[in-house]
């Protein structure tokens, strides 16, 4: 059994790993699925001061007051930064780190450096694409009634975690054991992004031929990524 977080990305809460989480629940293991403050069912609360490093601190709270030892995380999206600054912040309690078709940024790097949002909505809270842009494109891979699903579900993100650049002093220079999942038919993030976070992480590689949003489209191959040891 292993204790597993799941980590969702923009536009996202909780519900995204829903199909994954009863995989690997039926599987035994101890699955965890939050949503970070400011986004899905806690939008309601977005306001200043939400950062990618906030929604980190509270990943590694999670570790600390469910006292979850030997964490697998799994980052997806920009669930990959916030990842990382949990990591960085509670070393001790991380077995392995997954990221997802997730960004990996480096210290003081942006998500505008790598990902283009042309069609983003900014407000001084919050940023995101208009809904004709989730359905023609976000989730535009995806089968019904799953797709449907999704667009509902969907919100905007706290925009501080969209145009800030992250903090990671030590995450880069600590050492990991990690898997790298690129999805071949997901634009961003680009696969070169995903192969220097692998080469630097010597981390493990693997390819799901979907879009970006694998824990929908094909949850039991990440599944079965995710229960791998490594």
């Amino acid at each position: 059994m292993a204790n597993i977080v799941l980590i969702h990305g923009a536009y996202q809460g909780g519900w995204i790993w829903q199909p994954v989480a009863q995989i690997l629940r039926r599987e035994g293991n101890n699955v965890f699925t939050p949503t970070l403050d400011g986004c899905a069912e806690r939008s309601h609360q977005v306001r200043n001061g939400i950062t990618t490093e906030t929604h980190g601190d509270e990943i590694a709270n999670l570790l600390f007051y469910e006292d979850i030892k030997d964490a697998v995380l799994v980052g997806t999206s920009y669930g990959g930064m916030v990842m990382a600054k949990a990591a960085e912040l509670a070393r001790h309690r991380v077995e392995r780190l997954v990221f997802a078709d997730a960004l990996a940024l480096m210290d003081g790097e942006r998500i505008a450096d790598f990902v283009k949002r042309e069609t983003a909505i900014n407000t001084d809270l919050t940023s995101g694409p208009p809904r004709h842009d989730v359905v023609n494109r976000l989730f535009k891979d995806l089968g019904e009634p799953t797709k449907s699903w999704a667009i509902e579900r969907y919100t905007m993100q706290p925009i501080a975690c969209m145009e800030n650049p992250v903090e990671l002093k030590e995450f880069w220079s600590l050492p990991w054991k990690a898997s790298v999942v690129y999805c071949s038919e997901s634009i961003n993030p680009p696969k070169s992004h995903q192969e220097r976070a692998a080469r630097t992480l010597g981390a493990k590689w693997h390819e799901i031929q979907t879009g970006h949003y694998p824990m929908l489209s094909e949850p039991d191959a990440l599944a079965q990524i995710i229960m791998d040891e490594g």
